[in-house]
């Protein structure tokens, strides 16, 4: 039987090594300010598999009737495209398991360049498309509340 010092001691053992953990890191930020002109943006995907790993409908959890959480996973091969596309009213987060992958950003005016370990905010409109610069797949998980059936 545990007493309330051992208790005390094994919690704060546990919540030390909760903290030794890493966290994943905000991506790069926008080194250069300003618009950036994706007029010649690719609009059509190549080397990118993308399959739904889990969906729930927000209707009946939370009361947002036609709108969806789900998550995928994205593999976007060397040479690989995410064509253009916008987070107008489809906000997203993105977590890069492995690889690199850069991102152009409407937001920015420099490329973006994402590694394994960083997370991508997506929302207030943003629209960018994604290229795999690299050596080996990129592996994405993307999180996104959409208007789904």
């Amino acid at each position: 039987m545990f007493n309330l010092k051992t208790k005390l001691a094994t919690a704060a053992i546990a919540v030390a090594a909760m903290g030794s953990f890493a966290t994943p890191a905000v991506a790069g930020q926008c080194s250069t300010a300003g618009a950036s002109d994706l007029a010649n943006a690719p609009t059509m995907p190549k080397g990118v598999t993308d399959d739904v790993i889990g969906s729930i409908n927000l209707g009946s959890e939370i009361g947002v009737d036609g709108r969806q959480l789900r998550t995928r996973r994205l593999v976007v091969q060397p040479g690989g495209i995410v064509p253009l596309h916008s987070h107008k009213d489809r906000p997203a987060l993105i977590y890069v398991i492995s690889g690199s992958i850069t991102e152009h950003s409407s937001a920015c005016g420099a490329p973006i360049d994402h590694k394994a370990g960083d997370i991508s905010r997506e929302a207030d409109g943003l629209s960018h498309y994604w290229e795999n610069h690299g050596n080996v797949p990129a592996v994405l998980l993307s999180s996104d509340v959409f208007h789904g059936q």
